[in-house]
């Protein structure tokens, strides 16, 4: 008689057949990761530490946030603040025009534009920057959203996968072995898509979510400094991948990580924040500081742009004043972005919500020239909201 397994066997071997190959999966990440890192590190030293840093420095950024929002001595302003952002929400936008509440990148933080708890704001900066400046394992990188308290766990795998991503497309744009970069590119990306609980969507996600969810200007309003210092961090992260890109189509471009590094370093400037090179005013986005990135592969671009959309949320989420259900409001921004098959907007409507902005508000290109903005409308002044557009060359 042939012999039949049990049930109780069948579903032990099944468990373990699942297990193990969990374990590949994840082990034949960490590989890759490492790979990347290590190749980076080896061409690119000072890039490889930022990366390393901006894991940490990000984690810790939005630890700070937490730490204003739940300190006893800021609950005076906290209630201003949800006051103000709250009638803000109610306005049109031509009441806000006639109030005169409307700046060059959109709504004023209502007579707040040093933010409302300036002085624990510059304290937490000059921490950051201080992280930020030093140097950091490869280890201590790769725990840093894990070990944050400011986010939940499922967030923090989204954001750990998504700069694993963001590492591995570096690497192959510097693999002078690797021939063919997009069938390269390609297969990164379906290795980034296959964990499809961590991975954000790689079609561009309609744009009056970051405008419209109930936290929206949370970040902006509430810490103006920490946001241009973050959103530095993702000028660079794109405007170097765009600089590698550029030297292996044409050769007069050598040299422009280093460009990009000097930009970066000008715009973070002093510890309070100072400088006469502005951070971005605007989320920097692919098709702005790394069009050929978007020309190469849209799917990759998306994907950075839908992970940087996503930290964003997160971070107006725990800068928005007396929020309660903060990890309920996470999971639900980190299911709208890894949902591969709703919420998904058109192409043209990407590009025209990614441009919009202005390059020049978004940081400025990663090596050529932009010595003003090319926009006199921020998206919000353009009237995203409420699906209009009011655009007009200077």
């Amino acid at each position: 008689m042939k012999y039949q397994p049990t049930s109780r066997f069948q579903s032990t071997l099944s468990r373990l057949v699942i297990s193990a190959l969990g374990i590949s999966i994840c082990f034949f990440s960490v590989s890759l990761s490492a790979q990347s890192t290590d190749d980076i590190r080896e061409q690119y030293p000072e890039v490889a530490d930022l990366f390393n840093a901006f894991d940490i420095t990000q984690a810790k950024a939005l630890e700070e946030i937490a730490a204003i929002n739940n300190n006893p001595a800021t609950q005076e302003a906290r209630n201003q603040l949800q006051m103000n952002l709250n009638m803000l929400s109610n306005m049109t936008m031509s009441e806000m025009m006639a109030e005169g509440m409307m700046s060059h990148d959109g709504p004023m933080d209502m007579g707040m534009s040093n933010g409302p708890y300036h002085d624990l704001e510059v304290e937490a900066r000059v921490r950051l920057l201080e992280i930020m400046r030093g140097k950091h394992s490869d280890e201590a990188a790769e725990e840093a959203f894990g070990n944050s308290s400011a986010i939940n766990r499922h967030t923090s795998e989204v954001f750990k996968r998504g700069r694993g991503f963001e590492e591995r497309l570096f690497s192959i744009y510097i693999d002078d072995s690797i021939g063919d970069k997009q069938a390269a590119v390609a297969q990164a990306i379906e290795d980034y898509q296959s964990d499809v609980q961590h991975s954000v969507a790689v079609t561009p996600k309609e744009s009056d979510y970051l405008l419209e969810h109930d936290q929206a200007n949370g970040l902006k309003s509430a810490f103006p400094l920490l946001r241009g210092f973050l959103w530095t961090h993702q000028w660079l992260q794109l405007a170097a991948l765009e600089a590698v890109i550029l030297q292996g189509l044409d050769s007069q471009f050598n040299g422009g990580v280093d460009v990009a590094l000097e930009r970066f370093w000008n715009k973070v400037g002093s510890s309070g924040g100072m400088t006469m090179f502005p951070a971005p005013s605007e989320l920097p986005m692919a098709p702005a500081i790394a069009p050929d990135l978007y020309s190469q592969s849209s799917e990759a671009a998306i994907i950075l742009d839908n992970l940087n959309l996503l930290e964003t949320v997160i971070a107006d989420i725990l800068s928005f004043p007396n929020v309660e259900n903060r990890d309920e409001l996470m999971d639900q921004a980190v299911a709208f972005f890894t949902d591969k098959e709703t919420n998904n907007a058109a192409s043209m409507d990407y590009l025209l919500f990614a441009l919009r902005g202005g390059i020049y508000n978004q940081g400025g290109p990663a090596v050529g020239e932009l010595m003003q903005s090319e926009r006199n409308r921020a998206r919000e002044a353009m009237n995203m909201q409420h699906n209009m557009i009011m655009s007009s060359p200077q």
